[in-house]
């Protein structure tokens, strides 16, 4: 799906590494070592990632270093998409889908490597036994993955009221959101 959005195969190596790893940085040696593509070709997607605003760049010890630009104004779409074309969590999204009837799941914490106080917040009609043990069975975690399971009504009411836990995980830049059938009611673009 994102080769044809993406025509380059490097780019998209190379954007699923750096949002992937948003933190970190990368020098063109490691990312062709890494990506298996040739320096020309990774060369040529830095640059224009670069001049797109996406990635930074500072040189240390003569070698030039490439990150994530955090100000980058498409930062969380970007993200949410290779997000979610990602197999191990396209494949768990639609496993959780089939417990029940979900209408909104954020997925947070282990799902985005981040410090978070959950992992997932899930708003709907669900199982929790069940949803608990996919998540063991599912989730390469070495802590249990933190959930959080509420209905509709009680959602809609702690977003109202500025909840502090519910805006935290849904402000997040980095949360997934994974579905969302509320768009009726409620506007998550903060």
């Amino acid at each position: 799906m994102l080769k044809r959005l993406f025509t380059s195969n490097a780019r998209i190596k190379l954007l699923t590494v750096f949002l992937a790893n948003p933190e970190e940085q990368f020098f063109i040696r490691e990312l062709t070592r890494k990506l298996d593509e040739q320096i020309n070709s990774v060369r040529r997607e830095l640059t224009n990632l670069q001049k797109l605003g996406l990635l930074q760049t500072n040189t240390k010890n003569r070698k030039k270093y490439y990150r994530i630009n955090p100000d980058f104004i498409f930062l969380r779409e970007l993200s949410s998409i290779f997000n979610k074309t990602s197999n191990d969590k396209g494949d768990l999204i639609s496993k959780i889908e089939q417990l029940g009837e979900i209408k909104l799941l954020v997925l947070s914490g282990v799902f985005i490597h981040q410090e978070s106080p959950i992992d997932l917040l899930l708003v709907g009609k669900i199982d929790k036994d069940h949803l608990g043990q996919l998540l063991e069975a599912e989730v390469d975690s070495k802590e249990p993955v933190k959930f959080t399971v509420m209905n509709s009504e009680d959602f809609l009411y702690r977003l109202k009221c500025n909840d502090r836990f519910i805006t935290q995980i849904i402000r997040d830049e980095n949360s997934i959101i994974a579905i969302n059938k509320l768009n009726e009611q409620i506007k998550l673009d903060f």
